[in-house]
């Protein structure tokens, strides 16, 4: 039961951060990486964000074997 409290503590730990940082970066003014597809007219607004979904892909998949692994007891 030990160990599912410290994954629930970690993942809202992280889940905070993420959260810090998508609204920080929303106030600098950032709209997404290169490679995210963008399409803007008069009446029309399209955003796909490709990059940005594999960049947080990656990022998680990357947390995930991080946790799994220092639950491993680092073995």
């Amino acid at each position: 039961m030990s160990q599912l409290g410290r994954i629930i503590l970690v993942s809202g730990f992280v889940l905070v951060v993420f959260g810090l940082l998508l609204w920080i970066l929303g106030k600098s003014g950032f709209r997404g990486l290169p490679g995210d597809i963008r399409i803007e007219s008069e009446r029309f607004e399209f955003y796909m964000p490709i990059v940005s979904c594999i960049v947080v892909s990656v990022g998680l998949t990357a947390l995930y074997l991080l946790i799994k692994w220092l639950l491993a007891g680092g073995r």
